[in-house]
């Protein structure tokens, strides 16, 4: 079994696997970074989606159906917003709205979003370190053919529906990459790319400044599982993206856009066929399950990772 892991996550392909590493190593040898190019300000309230799908995976929280937000949440307050004429293209749920205030009310007490993830995951027994991957301000914008439109807008209000021309993470280049990742990579002898959006979660992590530098000279194994299962995404518009962009519609095309950075890549039963084309790329291919429908597949599917970094 490997020593101390880094995931790299975001979005509910991230979450499922995170949740499995979880399940499978203690808590001193795992960091959880997620990104939070997407985090927003609804209501007044600052929301960090990919920190409360992570949050609530690990506290067994998350609504089955939808892979985010709480299980049996209720929508009243969103209702009453409604009424009051606030827009509300963007679902939260009661209970959801309270981790919404409480993050607010201690950034507003000068904590650093690192400082708040930790104590809202404390709050929720989540024991394993789940960090952003900045304490500063990142913005995905995505450049699309209705113009540039913020993440959120485009993910939820629009549905994913224009074309993507580009993507750029607004202020990476100046913020730090937060402590909690710094001091993981340190003593990491792993670091796992979940299976999320290459371009709109993993991508905003190594745009922050230092850390695709970090990253592509570390010396331990670096695994990526891909998000991409049969040509098309599980969950979200990943393979549109790829398409979009400019990139092979498979695996291949991921594991091309991850060429630098990944040392084993991981592709699904169904994808077999394209080992050797990655294999061609200089990494090496591992074959499995990738397809997380139940926690014991997420655990299965997480050991079989920690033994490609042992």
């Amino acid at each position: 079994m490997t020593g101390s892991v880094v995931a790299l996550a975001g979005g509910v392909g991230g979450a499922k696997l995170a949740l499995g590493l979880a399940k499978t190593l203690p808590s001193e040898r795992l960091t959880i970074v997620v990104n939070t190019g997407d985090d927003e300000v609804f209501h007044g309230l600052h929301v960090s989606p990919d920190l409360d799908t992570v949050m609530y995976a690990l506290a067994g929280l998350t609504n089955p159906q939808t892979g985010w937000g709480i299980a049996d949440d209720s929508f009243a307050a969103l209702s009453m917003l409604e009424r009051y004429g606030a827009p509300t293209w963007f679902n939260l749920g009661d209970m959801d709205l309270a981790t919404h205030v409480r993050r607010t009310e201690l950034l507003k007490l000068d904590w650093t979003l690192s400082q708040v993830a930790q104590e809202l995951c404390q709050s929720l027994g989540v024991r394993h370190p789940v960090v952003p991957m900045t304490d500063a301000k990142v913005s995905t914008i995505v450049e699309t053919d209705e113009g540039d439109l913020s993440f959120q807008v485009y993910f939820v209000e629009r549905q994913c529906q224009p074309v993507v021309r580009g993507i750029r993470f607004e202020n990476a280049e100046t913020a730090g990459m937060a402590d909690g990742f710094l001091t993981a990579l340190d003593c990491a002898t792993g670091i796992c790319f979940c299976p999320s959006n290459p371009f709109l979660s993993i991508a905003p992590i190594l745009a922050v400044s230092g850390a695709r530098e970090r990253i592509a000279s570390f010396s331990g194994t670096r695994v990526v599982v891909s998000p991409i299962v049969g040509g098309k995404a599980l969950r979200g518009p990943a393979a549109k993206l790829l398409g979009e962009l400019g990139h092979e519609v498979s695996c291949v095309g991921v594991a091309r856009y991850y060429q630098g950075l990944c040392d084993v890549f991981v592709i699904d039963e169904m994808d077999r066929g394209y080992a050797d084309t990655i294999r061609d790329l200089g990494m090496t291919v591992s074959v499995t399950s990738t397809v997380m429908d139940t926690d014991e597949d997420k655990a299965t599917l997480a050991t079989r990772v920690c033994c490609l970094m042992a």
